[in-house]
């Protein structure tokens, strides 16, 4: 016999509407450097089409911007799946860490808003969850913002690549790094969360200076992620075994 299972969460549009709306000030510094991205595409050489369907299809901007230093006439294909893989492995831990919260939503569901997945929504929900509260409306609501505002930037950098040809001396780039700051100090303050940032910090920072371009990313995430998982599991030994005792 098949057994039906049943998916309780449901999504609220009301919700999604007001997340798109809360990250949308956040998009603004997105904007700018898909202007740069944009601009950076057609000096390689794509078209303005190709550079917008990129953006749109693929939505990975430190990803699309290491493809760009491996395109020319002749492509390295292993290379580039390579790279793009290695920037964009973060998400496999990203979207773990979202499990329990996603193992009761319809998988055509999941596997949807996953799309949407990016370090300023996947932040904001799980920072929430530490605190109690699930927001999956987020990774909707403020990933749709934050897409368009990368296909709306990368339009005018392919358009009109004069318009912001180096967004960093606007200081933008330190925009993402400011909000998830915020975000993970704004959480659950416990000393397993303080003594897993730290770790992922300093693994980050030594892979930065020592290992490859990149790498630094998932080094730390791992680093982190060590860290709460050992802390949790010993955790839950002791506390057993307070209770049988």
């Amino acid at each position: 016999m098949m057994s039906d299972r049943s998916y309780p969460y449901c999504l609220e549009a009301r919700k999604i509407r007001s997340e798109f709306f809360r990250l949308l000030p956040i998009s603004l510094f997105v904007v700018a450097f898909g202007a740069a991205f944009g601009l950076a595409a057609t000096q390689k050489g794509l078209a303005p089409l190709e550079t917008i369907l990129m953006s749109a299809a693929v939505f990975a901007g430190a990803s699309q911007f290491a493809a760009l230093e491996l395109w020319g006439n002749e492509i390295s294909l292993l290379p580039l799946v390579a790279v793009v893989f290695a920037i964009n492995s973060r998400h496999l831990l990203m979207g773990a860490s979202l499990y329990p919260m996603l193992r009761d939503v319809a998988p055509g569901k999941r596997y949807g808003l996953l799309l949407l997945l990016t370090d300023a929504n996947w932040a904001v929900s799980a920072q929430e969850y530490q605190s109690g509260r699930r927001n999956l409306e987020v990774i909707v609501g403020g990933g749709l913002a934050l897409w368009l505002a990368w296909i709306v930037g990368t339009w005018l950098g392919a358009y009109f690549g004069g318009l912001l040809s180096d967004p960093k001396s606007l200081g933008l780039d330190m925009v993402l790094g400011c909000f998830l700051l915020a975000m993970a100090l704004g959480g659950n303050k416990s000393p397993r969360v303080l003594v897993a940032w730290t770790v992922a910090g300093a693994a980050s920072l030594a892979a930065w200076k020592w290992l490859p371009p990149n790498t630094h990313v998932v080094t730390g995430a791992l680093a982190g992620g060590m860290v709460g998982f050992f802390w949790t599991d010993r955790q839950s030994t002791t506390s057993s075994g307070e209770t049988t005792s």
